[in-house]
């Protein structure tokens, strides 16, 4: 770890100092991992729902650039190393009983942040008919040729 490296003490046993105290420690899952939801710093469009370890909310932290944990490859993960996509983080507030963490970015690049090229991940409406569930696409098209920056489909 680099001196600039986070450290996260354990949370607090007492309730409303978790809740009301000014030191940050995220209560992380039985996975090690905490959700990070993550929005637009301009016109707060969700762009995506993703995983952080302690590694990368620290190096989140640091750099100021996006980590997550991916739990299918189960690897650190700085969003846009293949794609250009950085995502600048703006702001990153926790909620309440420190579980998740939302970060505001700025997305560089083709300002895309879903794998599939579109700048959200949720492009698809879940709408209701005759007790059936469905999906419909927003409209929102990839912004750039996925095959080409990734060198696979999807």
């Amino acid at each position: 770890m680099s001196n600039d490296d986070y450290r996260f003490p354990a949370p607090p046993r007492e309730k409303t100092e978790l809740e009301e105290g000014a030191l940050f420690s995220p209560r992380f899952d039985a996975n090690g991992l905490v959700t990070a939801v993550v929005t637009d710093a301009e016109d707060n469009t969700l762009l995506m729902v993703a995983h952080m370890n302690a590694e990368a909310l620290s190096k989140t932290l640091s750099t100021g650039i996006a980590h997550y944990w991916s739990r299918s490859r189960q690897s650190l993960w700085k969003k846009g190393e293949t794609s250009g996509n950085r995502q600048h983080v703006i702001e990153m507030r926790t909620d309440c009983d420190q579980d998740v963490v939302h970060l505001k970015v700025r997305v560089e690049g083709h300002a895309a942040t879903c794998h599939t090229g579109r700048r959200s991940c949720f492009y698809r409406i879940v709408l209701t008919d005759d007790g059936e569930a469905r999906l419909e696409h927003d409209g929102s098209a990839p912004l750039f040729e996925i095959d080409e920056v990734y060198g696979r489909k999807g």
